[in-house]
């Protein structure tokens, strides 16, 4: 097997927590499922949540000063499809669930009681995704997990090309 080969089975086989981005830039809105992202820094604290070029949300984040990250419940299947599986470029996910403006009018999805806010400090090119390094300026803890588990998401058709 070549090594892009056996890569991909190694990274595969990780079980990441999904998340779902939301941004708001203007009056537009915008939101996906996020596989790639982790924290980067403990002091000060850092993350870095990683959107496809492909995407709809990272059209919108390119000009957002603002990103919110949502811990995603383990049993909000329904959120998962809605953000991973659909496309803002032909649908509006935020008609399709319950959401409320947070920090500086950043989209919080009621179903996802743990999320953070973070400020874009840079946007990192990183091939067919574009990281956006975040400074958490507001964040909520109100449920526990379990989280919503990268193995779980592996069925779901993208809502952009891949």
């Amino acid at each position: 097997m070549d090594v892009s080969g056996t890569f991909e089975k190694l990274v595969g086989e990780l079980e990441y927590s999904m998340f779902i981005v939301t941004v708001r830039a203007g009056e537009q809105l915008a939101g996906c499922l996020v596989g790639f992202s982790c924290q980067t820094s403990i002091d000060p604290p850092r993350f870095l949540a990683c959107l496809s070029r492909e995407n709809h949300t990272y059209r919108v984040a390119m000009s957002a000063p603002e990103v919110a990250v949502h811990f995603v419940p383990r049993q909000a299947e329904a959120l998962v499809e809605l953000f991973g599986g659909c496309t803002g470029d032909v649908i509006d996910k935020f008609s399709r669930c319950t959401w409320q403006p947070g920090p500086a009018g950043v989209p919080i999805l009621q179903e996802c009681p743990n999320w953070f806010v973070g400020r874009v400090l840079d946007r990192l090119d990183l091939g067919d995704h574009v990281g956006f390094l975040l400074e958490p300026v507001a964040a909520q803890r109100a449920g526990d997990p379990p989280y919503y588990p990268f193995r779980l998401a592996k069925h779901l058709e993208p809502g952009h090309p891949a």
